[in-house]
């Protein structure tokens, strides 16, 4: 891998875990995409998605649906400051992962938030926060914001 993408791959990384609450949320620092690994493989504190949740402007409920878990599991873990599965931890950093993505190319928390939430013609009317609820709507989500900052018509 050439150190152009590597430095890529770090800026991203510490750009997803300070969405997710950074090292005081996180228990530690994420430099490079190997640190975030490990911490999805752990499992992410419950509390990152109440995070995540306040930056898509989206309630727990709405998120915790996004992410497939249960609202009563996601409270009784945020209630007992316990950790999301591997599962969950994954999909959670796909979606912060993807708004990051958006506020790099839109260049404003706000608008990329917006983005996210108007029905767009290249995702045939939908959302692009609808389709994030799989890795495929993810990665297409992720083509047309690399579309963007490109300048190609999306």
């Amino acid at each position: 891998m050439d150190s152009q993408r590597a430095n890529a791959m770090t800026s991203a990384a510490a750009a997803i875990a300070e969405i997710l609450g950074g090292r005081k949320m996180l228990g530690r620092s994420v430099k490079k995409a190997d640190d975030l690994a490990e911490l999805v493989r752990e499992g992410l504190p419950a509390g990152s998605v109440k995070l995540l949740a306040e930056k898509l402007d989206m309630g727990s409920t709405a998120l915790s649906r996004k992410l497939r878990i249960p609202q009563r599991t996601l409270t009784r873990r945020l209630s007992h400051r316990s950790r999301l599965t591997a599962a969950e931890s994954d999909r959670t950093v796909r979606l912060a992962r993807v708004y990051a993505s958006a506020v790099e190319m839109i260049g404003d928390e706000h608008k990329a938030v917006e983005w996210l939430q108007t029905p767009n013609r290249a995702l045939d009317g939908e959302q692009p926060l609808e389709k994030l609820d799989t890795d495929i709507g993810a990665r297409e989500v992720e083509d047309i914001l690399g579309r963007i900052a490109y300048g190609v018509y999306s």
